[in-house]
């Protein structure tokens, strides 16, 4: 039998082709180089010329011819497609790192800095806090529920998200109601000092005059003077207070507050000047002309308003973002203030004489020039002959009695023991405890609402009581000389 001769492949080359000649025709030698076709990019590689006028000889014959696998692409020829695509959008800079992965961006921090812009100069001290404040939470809820999509596994997203609910629920803010403006900077209000047009929160000032009258300073000093008579406070070119003092007891140095003139100065289309004025059993709840504000927009840019029928009452300055409040506890009334720095130091050179800015002179003093005024008296405190008829009040008694109101032994506990032992009012527990509620209120910086006298700051809490009785039991000595 015989057997059937196997059929040869086509000759290798460049150029592969059929021949005239018979199918079983040997193959020419192989080229000693071999030349590498060109890449298109696609895939494919593109023929040589000589291929490319072989190609339509060649199509019948690989018609009829058994198809060929193609050939694996060997190393080093080149970079994908798809690659090359990605290489040179980057070279253009089409394509950024993120965007494939986070088409929408989280706008927490935007909604975050709106937030606080809306309610960095509200004053939680004055009427309406509440309501702005709500506001502004709605308005950041809204934002934020306009972002969730974006923000989604975002931790500081969620973090504020939990924020706005507790502080909603604290608030008693409803979810319904009116948002602040997510763009407070383009609203301008003559009238209104945190919106006239100044484009930093300003530097707020507090002083306090309360007691045997202990003052403190724009500048947080603390002093105990006697100052009998009218004295200024305040005198600068918005704002005029001043106060007058009299004698506690007969033959004592030490002096209380019972008469408070206030003039608010007139400013230009926000009010008309008004002025305000309070005496021992007589604080009334409006001004001189029985207005009870000033300012004719809503809110108005003066009011006054009565915390307690006869006892405490504010008055709110939006104008100048001032605010104040007057009370009267026992006899004697108290004043606290906070003012915005520019303002309280608008002043001319004839208007120097002012306490709560340059201090009490040095010859109305009676402390030891640092505050300290009887943070611990001996039991040999002197007694004027009139003091027979004073409730009798020991340092160690005296100390119980203020330390129920005021835990922290600062200068207001000391104050409230030295007037406890100077005067045996006991309506001066009550001023005290209320002259460092007010500073709570009112001052701005949290970490100086207490002072503590500069000579105790390196002396141990646990020291005896004795080792400082004896100048201090002089200051007594001053107040009954």
């Amino acid at each position: 039998m015989m057997r059937k001769k196997r059929k040869r492949g086509a000759p290798s080359g460049p150029c592969r082709h059929p021949g005239p000649g018979p199918a079983t025709a040997p193959a020419p030698p192989p080229s000693p180089e071999p030349t590498r076709a060109a890449w298109t990019g696609m895939g494919l590689r593109a023929a040589s010329p000589s291929c490319a006028a072989a190609a339509p000889a060649s199509a019948a014959a690989a018609a009829g011819a058994e198809p060929r696998r193609r050939p694996r692409r060997r190393p080093g020829l080149g970079p994908p497609p798809l690659a090359l695509l990605l290489l040179l959008l980057l070279s253009l800079g089409l394509l950024h790192a993120g965007d494939c992965q986070q088409p929408a961006q989280c706008r927490i921090q935007k909604c975050t800095t709106d937030f606080v812009s809306l309610t960095s100069h509200l004053n939680s001290a004055v009427d309406g806090f509440d309501s702005e404040f709500c506001k502004a939470l709605r308005a950041y809820a809204g934002c934020t529920q306009r972002t969730s999509k974006a923000c989604r596994g975002n931790l500081v997203y969620h973090s504020a998200v939990l924020g706005i609910s507790d502080l909603m629920s604290q608030r008693n803010c409803s979810k319904d109601g009116p948002t602040s403006s997510t763009n407070p900077e383009v609203t301008h209000d003559p009238c209104n000092y945190h919106r006239g047009g100044g484009q930093n929160p300003p530097n707020y000032l507090f002083c306090g005059l309360f007691g045997d009258p202990h003052l403190r300073t724009f500048k947080d000093h603390f002093q105990t003077c006697k100052v009998e008579g009218a004295w200024p406070l305040i005198d600068n070119n918005y704002l005029s207070v001043q106060v007058t003092n009299v004698p506690v007891v007969p033959g004592s140095s030490a002096t209380a507050t019972n008469k408070i003139t206030i003039i608010f100065k007139a400013h230009r289309e926000c009010t008309d000047q008004k002025v305000y004025q309070a005496v021992t059993d007589d604080l009334p709840a409006a001004f001189v002309d029985g207005s009870t504000s000033g300012g004719d927009g809503d809110p108005k840019s003066l009011r006054i308003v009565e915390r307690e029928s006869g006892r405490s009452v504010e008055m709110h300055a939006r104008y100048m973002g001032t605010t104040v409040f007057v009370r009267q506890l026992g006899r004697y009334l108290t004043l606290a203030i906070r003012m915005p720095e520019a303002l309280a130091m608008a002043y001319e050179e004839s208007q120097d004489l002012q306490l709560c800015v340059t201090g009490c002179p040095l010859g109305e003093r009676i402390d030891d020039g640092q505050g300290q005024v009887s943070a611990i008296l001996g039991p040999g405190l002197p007694r004027s002959p009139a003091a027979a008829a004073w409730p009798g009040y020991t340092l160690e008694t005296a100390s119980a009695r203020c330390h129920e109101q005021m835990p922290v032994k600062d200068i207001y506990f000391q104050s409230c023991v030295f007037d406890l032992l100077t005067t045996g009012d006991a309506n001066f527990t009550a001023a005290a405890h209320s002259a460092l509620e007010d500073v709570e209120a009112l001052h701005p910086r949290k970490e100086r609402w207490h002072i503590f006298p500069s000579s105790a700051r390196g002396a141990p809490r646990g020291r005896p009581l004795s080792s400082v009785s004896l100048g201090l039991t002089c200051l007594i000595l001053v107040v009954f000389l």
